[in-house]
């Protein structure tokens, strides 16, 4: 009986954690989403965008350092408040796709990515196959992603063009399903909950890892399946 209740209390647990990981990752989401499209829908600030976009990304960059260097030491409403900056960053930043491809397509791409990203962390929430090993198989892609992305921007290969998003696609799929694993299993260590008193910052990390994970499976989709405004 005393069994049975810790794996309840587990399951409760993991369950509480990973809704505040959804929560916050959808919350993100919204926040991103509503931006872009205002910026990328309004002549004044689309062109705000565009001119200080190496700023936005330094940015970005240094609240995503800030987060995972400070997190243990912040109260919950800093962590939140730092997500939501990053998030509302992010929006400005994407809101050049709308300059790029058709409202319609980029509708259309989301949809897909967002069926895509369910599928795949539903897999890692539920798979009992011990997902470790995908982690350093990925983080290699990813390494070799950026690195041919980086290549391509010189060589304006078609080919490296549609290898890369190809490779992206997996990649990200990929590192969905094996995030959602590792927040799991971290979620269910026994006195999680007791020892780690900042779960709520925890939960804001772990949203910002699969917001990620959403963030580039869709970008990579939009190359395939987002429609040139020309």
């Amino acid at each position: 009986m005393n069994l049975l209740a810790k794996e309840q209390e587990r399951t409760v647990q993991i369950s509480a954690f990973m809704s505040g990981v959804y929560l916050w990752m959808s919350i993100g989401l919204l926040i991103t989403g509503m931006i872009a499209h205002w910026f990328g829908t309004t002549g004044e600030l689309s062109q705000f965008a565009q001119k200080n976009m190496f700023l936005l990304c330094i940015a970005e960059l240094g609240i995503v350092f800030y987060l995972c260097a400070r997190i243990e030491r912040m109260t919950a409403l800093t962590a939140q408040m730092a997500f939501v900056i990053y998030a509302a960053l992010n929006g400005i930043t994407l809101s050049t796709i709308f300059m790029i491809y058709t409202q319609q397509s980029i509708a259309t791409t989301f949809m897909i990515c967002a069926a895509t990203f369910a599928m795949c962390s539903v897999y890692g929430y539920t798979t009992k196959k011990d997902l470790t090993s995908w982690g350093s198989f990925l983080f290699m892609g990813l390494i070799g992603l950026v690195i041919a992305t980086f290549v391509n921007v010189l060589l304006q290969s078609p080919a490296i063009h549609f290898a890369t998003s190809a490779i992206g696609v997996i990649v990200f799929v990929g590192l969905t399903a094996y995030d959602t694993q590792k927040l799991k299993a971290m979620s269910g260590v026994e006195g999680y909950l007791v020892r780690n008193k900042q779960v709520s910052n925890a939960a804001i990390m772990g949203a910002l890892a699969l917001y990620l994970d959403f963030i580039n499976l869709f970008l990579f989709f939009l190359r395939f399946f987002g429609v040139s405004r020309d």
